[in-house]
């Protein structure tokens, strides 16, 4: 689906397309892609590339046209990955902006309702890569918090556990981390080449590429943070689900030894051979009553020992 998007108080939806416009363009269909590479006549490598989940943070030229990839955060539907990132395309020439995204992400609809709120400006292509650059950086933010309330609640249920599941869990979250880390080290050397663009040179504005700077530093301080202590709580919950496996292993033992007590007792008096009590009114509950006593001892044995 392609927006068209033009400076106004904030970045306002336009119904045609015109010079100076944004086009915004996200989960693509046939016609969408017609329009891209026919009436625009964008290069099909940059499209291909951007379709590709695992392309790198780069810039490249061809033709006049200029392809800047970033890698966005992404919330996706699928319980094993609950987050993800993916390439965003800003693909210039001239008076020509697109933006191409092959999945439904929130920060660019964010992006663009911010930019209303705060009647922020686009001056040119350069600023809007930043000002994309410094949203997606507040986006990973926002994403680590929810990372850390999944992190905080597996723990709660890894205190009393004995399975694997939420080992799991905290699996495929350090998955997310990884990529998160990828993808902002990426970010990052793509905002230092930026800089060092003479292309760009007389547009920089060097307050924004300061605040650019200080959301990544602290999207991957704090992404490098929550992957440390997700790695030690793994280790140690792990310990810990061990060690509940050895105290039940344990508990059972003893509980087999106590019962084979009376089933001792009970054997050897159950023999076909006279034990003085086959005529006794009173031996079953004189063999009964002497298996609870010993059974009892074996208790008292093993709670003294601080085994149970």
């Amino acid at each position: 689906m392609k927006t068209f998007l033009t400076n106004g108080t904030g970045l306002q939806p336009t119904d045609v397309w015109h010079s100076n416009c944004w086009i915004n363009v996200e989960c693509p269909d046939q016609s969408d892609l017609e329009f891209l590479q026919h009436k625009l006549e964008i290069p099909p490598t940059f499209i291909t590339d951007i379709e590709d989940i695992d392309e790198r943070p780069r810039i490249e030229t061809e033709d006049g046209w200029s392809l800047v990839v970033i890698r966005i955060p992404y919330k996706t539907t699928d319980d094993h990955q609950p987050f993800a990132t993916v390439p965003l395309g800003i693909i210039t020439k001239n008076d020509i902006t697109i933006t191409l995204c092959f999945h439904k992400t929130e920060m660019i609809s964010d992006f663009i309702l911010y930019t209303q709120r705060k009647n922020i400006q686009i001056d040119n292509n350069y600023d809007l890569v930043l000002k994309l650059l410094l949203s997606t950086s507040v986006w990973f933010l926002k994403y680590l918090k929810q990372i850390n309330q999944l992190i905080k609640l597996a723990e709660k249920q890894l205190e009393q556990s004995i399975k694997n599941e939420e080992l799991q869990i905290l699996l495929r979250i350090e998955k997310c981390l990884v990529f998160f880390t990828t993808s902002l080290k990426g970010n990052d050397i793509l905002l230092n080449k930026l800089r060092k663009l003479r292309t760009y040179k007389d547009n920089i504005d060097e307050d924004l590429i300061e605040e650019v700077e200080i959301e990544l530093r602290q999207a991957h301080e704090t992404t490098n943070i929550y992957s440390d202590i997700l790695s030690g709580m793994m280790d140690a919950y792990a310990s810990v689900i061990s060690n509940n496996l050895n105290v039940i292993m344990k508990q059972l033992t003893l509980i087999s030894i106590i019962l084979m007590i009376p089933t001792l007792i009970a054997s050897l008096y159950g023999m076909n051979m006279p034990n003085y009590l086959e005529n006794n009114p009173y031996g079953f509950g004189i063999i009964a009553l002497s298996s609870f006593i010993l059974a009892s001892f074996g208790v008292l044995l093993f709670k003294r020992k601080n085994w149970f």
